[in-house]
C-alpha cells in the first residue's frame, strides 16, 4: 500500500505509527508542518515539509496528493492536520484522534465546528479509549466508523523480571526506592501536585528518589518549588528522554505517578504497567479503563498531595501486594495493549478501505 500521513514529524507517537508501516514495506509519504526530531530514523519515509499560510498549505497538500496518488490519507490529531485532511476531500480518509484535540477544543465555540467537520469527513476514525469513543458518538459521529486502536506497548522491550524469573539486561535495580513521572511539564499534566506530595513522603521515608522527566512551560517554576520546599536533593529533573530510553528508566522505578488533569489512554502508563512500576494515577475516566483501584494500581483524586503520598508509602510498605499488581499488569498489557497486535488491527482496517 501507499500510505500518506498528515502529522507532526516531531511527535514520538506519530513517528512510531508511521515508522511501523514503513518497516512493514509499505510506501510512506509524510506531510508535516514540523521538521522531524533529530533522533528519528527516516529510512523508507519520504517527507514533505510545509511552510506558509494555512490556505496555501491546503492547496499544496492537494497538489502533493495528486502527484503521489496514495491509497489512503491518514491524519493524526483532529486539530490542524485533521482539518487539512478534511479540506483536501481525498478518500479513503482516516483520522486518528489523540484526546486533547477533541477534549479541549470542543469547549471552544470557534474550534468545535471545525473539529466536528473534520470528524464527519473521515471514512474511519480511530481513538484509544472507550470514553473517547462514547464522546465521539455524543457528537453525532457515526458509531460504525469509530475504531479503537491503542498506542500500545512494544512487549519485546525489556522489563523488570518478576519473582522467580531470571534477571535481564536493563532491569538493574537500586536499593533506594524510585518514584518516576514521565509527563510533560505543562499545566495540563499538573506535575506540581507530585512536587507538593514529596515532603509528605519524605517525612516517613527520607531515602526516596523522585525522577521527573520531560520538559515544558512549568519547568523553571517546578524546579524553584523544590528549592522552596527544601527537597532538591531528592528530586532529579532529567529533561526530555528519548523514547527508546524510557524502558531503562521504568525498569529502575518502583512507582509511576501521573497527576494529569485530563487524559485518554496514556502510553507512558501502559509502558509503566509493562515494566513493573506500580501506577498511581489521577481519577479520570480513561484511567479507570486501565486501572482498578487496589487491584492493578491506585487511583487518587486530582490535586490531592496527601492522598498521593499515602498511596506511595503504601506501595513501598507492601511488597507482596505489589508483586501481585505487577503480574496482573504484565498480563493485561500482553493480552490487550500489545503494540504489534494493535498495528496488525490497523493494517486490516487499511486493507478493508481499499
Amino acid at each position: 500500500m501507499k500510505l500518506c500521513f498528515l502529522a507532526n514529524a516531531d511527535s514520538i507517537h506519530s513517528y512510531r505509527w508511521i515508522k511501523h508501516f514503513a518497516e512493514k514495506g509499505h510506501v510512506i509519504e509524510w506531510i508535516t508542518l514540523t521538521p522531524p526530531n533529530s533522533s528519528f530514523a527516516m529510512d523508507g519515509i519520504k517527507l514533505h515539509l510545509l511552510k506558509g499560510h494555512f490556505l496555501f498549505n491546503v492547496n499544496k497538500i492537494k497538489k502533493i496528493l495528486k502527484e503521489i496518488q496514495p491509497d489512503i490519507l491518514h491524519s493524526h490529531y483532529a486539530g490542524l492536520y485533521g482539518l487539512f485532511g478534511a479540506l483536501c476531500d481525498f478518500h479513503p480518509f482516516v483520522l486518528t484522534v489523540w484526546g486533547s484535540d477533541v477534549l479541549l477544543t470542543i469547549k471552544s465555540i470557534v474550534k468545535k465546528p471545525l473539529i466536528i467537520y473534520s470528524l464527519k469527513r473521515a471514512d474511519v476514525i480511530t481513538c484509544d479509549a472507550v470514553s473517547m469513543q462514547k464522546l465521539l458518538i455524543k457528537l453525532n459521529i457515526e458509531a460504525s466508523k469509530i475504531k479503537i486502536i491503542y498506542f500500545g506497548v512494544d512487549t519485546e522491550t525489556s522489563r523488570r523480571p518478576l519473582t522467580n524469573e531470571p534477571t535481564s539486561e536493563g532491569a538493574d535495580r537500586t536499593e533506594t526506592p524510585i518514584v518516576i513521572s514521565l509527563r510533560r511539564l505543562n499545566p495540563i499534566y499538573n506535575v506540581e501536585t507530585l512536587i507538593r506530595t514529596i515532603p509528605f513522603v519524605l517525612k516517613a521515608k527520607p531515602d526516596i528518589t523522585f525522577i521527573v522527566a520531560g520538559n515544558g512551560t512549568e519547568e523553571i517554576r517546578l524546579k524553584k518549588m523544590t528549592e522552596l520546599l527544601g527537597i532538591p536533593s531528592n528530586v532529579q529533573f532529567i529533561g526530555w528522554i528519548d523514547h527508546k530510553d524510557i524502558p531503562r528508566y521504568l525498569n529502575k522505578a518502583d512507582i509511576y505517578v501521573s497527576t494529569s488533569l485530563t487524559d485518554t489512554t496514556s502510553v507512558s502508563l501502559l509502558e509503566a504497567m509493562w515494566s513493573g512500576a506500580i501506577p498511581i494515577i489521577t481519577d479520570l475516566i480513561p484511567n479507570r479503563e486501565l486501572i482498578t483501584d487496589g487491584e492493578n494500581g491506585f487511583i487518587v483524586p486530582v490535586k490531592n498531595p496527601q492522598v498521593l503520598a499515602k498511596k506511595i508509602l503504601f506501595c513501598l510498605n507492601n511488597p507482596k501486594i505489589i508483586e501481585q499488581i505487577r503480574r496482573a499488569n504484565i498480563k493485561k498489557i500482553d493480552e490487550s495493549y500489545n503494540w504489534q497486535k494493535e498495528m496488525g488491527k490497523m493494517e486490516t482496517i487499511y486493507k478493508q478501505l481499499l
